[in-house]
């Protein structure tokens, strides 16, 4: 659960700071003196130390970083040290020399951090390193929940610097492991003994990809059934959206589209590459079978639902409503469904009813509802989470009408 910020703790001796010692913000000056020593200025500079207390205190919500999905072996001084470092190696110290990280807070029983940096805008010089690999491990950078652009932006310099040098450590601007963009692709309904050898056949029958990025389970390593890929050349993307769409793999219908809709029609040269392609996953079904894979009525067809789409997706069998009576247990919950729901479109809300203090019935206790920019990432969400096992539950994903939702009645 993310703690009271009152209770995040130094990260020890990091190269060019003294342990014990509070290290100060550039530009400010210090708050705290150590080992009880007073200074007097003649020009009543003491007096400036509450209100300099209550800066640092302001601006510590723009200045925090939510480090995810965590290596097992990691501790403060491992992160400190290791965020400290490639933000100098992309340039993103802002605050001159020194190390960027002055603080690390770490969940070990859930596997994040937050990472505190010396000013708002290496806070967001440290947005670009989602997904980097730390300790053989990609992990997952975001904002915490806590995070208010509006406010961030009224104490001092917030944007990223454009100029960052994410080659330097292996990271490529706006591309996150490789599958982040306009042509990105979602990949669902997976059967789960799949290998991503197998997949990776599969999609470059339409051309070689640029990125793969099957979605595993964080504890055993199984795969979730879905993932994310993008082509090399984004004229395939749409080829491979039509041929595989549908696409029967034994009990399961593969869901593939675009993460970001397109309204382009498939022209001519497409549809040759579109025929070249069937007529190669006709021959590598034959070369599943004859290794031992078993996938009968293997074809394309169209995927056929009763339900209306909508931007909005209702999950039940998620939580329970005794996980949603601690605050921090419920940030956790919030920040994790953010995550998870993120990866399938431009999410823009996510709403968990809460029970109410005094006992009183709570409309939508026990649902999850995410709210999507569009019904292409809504309809991914559903078709990936749907049907997922969620602590021996099976977790049901509709479609929510819209109007009810922004009325706020979360009880249909």
């Amino acid at each position: 659960m993310a703690p009271p910020v009152t209770s995040f703790l130094g990260v020890g001796a990091i190269p060019g700071q003294l342990t014990g010692v509070p290290q100060a913000m550039p530009g400010i000056l210090q708050n705290m003196l150590p080992f009880g020593a007073t200074q007097v200025n003649p020009l009543g500079a003491l007096s400036l130390m509450p209100a300099q207390a209550m800066t640092q205190q302001a601006t510590r919500h723009a200045r925090r970083v939510y480090v995810g999905g965590l290596p097992p072996l990691a501790n403060e001084q491992t992160i400190a040290t290791f965020f400290s470092s490639v933000m100098a190696a992309i340039g993103g110290n802002s605050a001159g020399t020194g190390d960027a990280v002055v603080n690390v807070y770490i969940n070990h029983e859930k596997k994040f951090a937050f990472v505190e940096m010396r000013t708002v805008e290496e806070a967001s010089n440290a947005m670009s390193l989602d997904g980097i690999v730390f300790e053989g491990v990609s992990v997952r950078v975001r904002r915490p929940t806590d995070y208010n652009p509006s406010l961030a932006a009224a104490l001092g310099p917030s944007q990223p610097n454009p100029h960052l040098n994410l080659a330097a450590v292996r990271l490529t601007p706006g591309m996150v492991g490789g599958v982040e963009g306009p042509d990105r692709i979602f990949v669902g309904g997976l059967p789960y003994y799949f290998t991503e050898v197998q997949i990776r056949e599969l999609l470059e029958s339409f051309g070689p990809l640029r990125g793969f990025d099957l979605v595993k389970d964080r504890d055993t390593g199984n795969s979730k059934g879905y993932g994310f890929c993008i082509y090399k050349d984004p004229m395939a993307t749409d080829v491979a959206c039509a041929a595989l769409n549908g696409l029967k793999m034994g009990d399961k219908t593969l869901t593939v589209r675009r993460a970001t809709m397109s309204n382009e029609p498939v022209n001519s040269e497409q549809e040759s590459i579109l025929a070249q392609a069937q007529q190669h996953i006709a021959l590598q079904k034959m070369t599943l079978q004859a290794g031992g894979v078993n996938l009968p009525g293997i074809g394309i067809g169209p995927m056929t639902t009763g339900e209306t789409p909508t931007k909005v997706l209702c999950l039940t069998e998620v939580i329970t409503s005794d996980e949603l009576m601690d605050d921090g247990d419920y940030e956790e919950i919030l920040e994790d469904m953010r995550d998870e729901g993120g990866k399938f479109g431009l999410l823009k809300n996510v709403v968990i009813p809460r029970p109410a203090a005094n006992g009183e019935q709570v409309a939508g206790v026990g649902k999850v509802f995410l709210e999507y920019a569009d019904t292409s990432g809504c309809a991914s969400a559903k078709d990936a989470l749907g049907g997922r096992k969620f602590g021996g539950n099976t977790v049901t994903a509709v479609y929510y009408a819209e109007d009810k939702f922004y009325d706020m009645d979360y009880g249909a």
